[in-house]
């Protein structure tokens, strides 16, 4: 798939097999879908019968047989971070989430409409690492774009100061009680993660938001023990597809 500033996707969908229910199926994204969507879609199919496994999964990947790929960095941050730790990766394409998430909530989202009847009040969605930092970019800017937000080992310190200032942006608009609707959010993490940085930003952040319930904020979270930064998705799988597919 193309999307209108000429980026493409490899879409993958996984779906039951049977008719779709009056309110239409929920739907959960996933980012990085070459690495991870065929984990979601066969553990959404072994549970077809049951609420979590009546839905479907779509992958959002690139035209690569490679799990990743570098567009994703373009397509999960604001631009490069300032860390001497990823300096090699400073002068990679970046910058370019907004116009993702343009191309996710709105041409994706109404090109699946068109092929399955889904339910637009139950879309959620999960990314990983950048694509963690992505899905808590999409809450601070769009808080009712998903019903819920998955962020797995979310590389908040990407380019912290700009993440910061979106979350007391956030943080301000909900307790002022001007977001009528927020999704819900789960985070986590693996206690082996590589740096101790990857580990602590989400635990600080997780910290920070529990007290949002107050304003309608749900969270979950967890820290996996024995689990690093690269096994972290498929740890959190059958977790994630409970949070995105209960109702309500």
């Amino acid at each position: 798939m193309t999307s209108n500033k000429g980026e493409k996707y490899r879409i993958f969908v996984s779906y039951p097999e049977t008719d779709a229910p009056t309110e239409g199926w929920p739907v959960l994204y996933v980012l990085d879908g070459n690495a991870v969507f065929a984990s979601f879609a066969e553990a959404r199919r072994i549970q077809e019968a049951s609420e979590i496994g009546n839905s479907i999964i779509v992958g959002i990947g690139y035209p690569t047989n490679k799990p990743y790929d570098a567009q994703r960095l373009y397509d999960f941050t604001a631009g490069p971070t300032d860390s001497l730790a990823y300096a090699a990766l400073a002068n990679m394409r970046s910058g370019g989430q907004d116009q993702f998430l343009e191309f996710l909530t709105g041409q994706l989202r109404a090109e699946i409409a068109k092929r399955y009847k889904i339910n637009l009040n139950r879309q959620a969605l999960f990314g990983h690492s950048l694509g963690g930092l992505f899905a808590v970019h999409v809450l601070f800017t769009q808080p009712g774009a998903f019903h819920a937000i998955i962020a797995a080992s979310p590389s908040l310190f990407w380019h912290e100061q700009e993440m910061l200032k979106q979350e007391q942006d956030f943080t301000t608009r909900l307790k002022a009680w001007e977001i009528p609707k927020v999704s819900r959010l789960m985070v986590v993490a693996g206690e082996l993660e590589e740096t101790r940085l990857e580990l602590w930003a989400p635990e600080a952040f997780i910290k920070r938001m529990e007290p949002l319930s107050a304003y309608g904020l749900l969270t979950q979270s967890e820290i996996y023990a024995s689990e690093g930064h690269m096994t972290v998705p498929n740890r959190s799988i059958t977790q994630a597809l409970r949070f995105a597919f209960s109702w309500p």
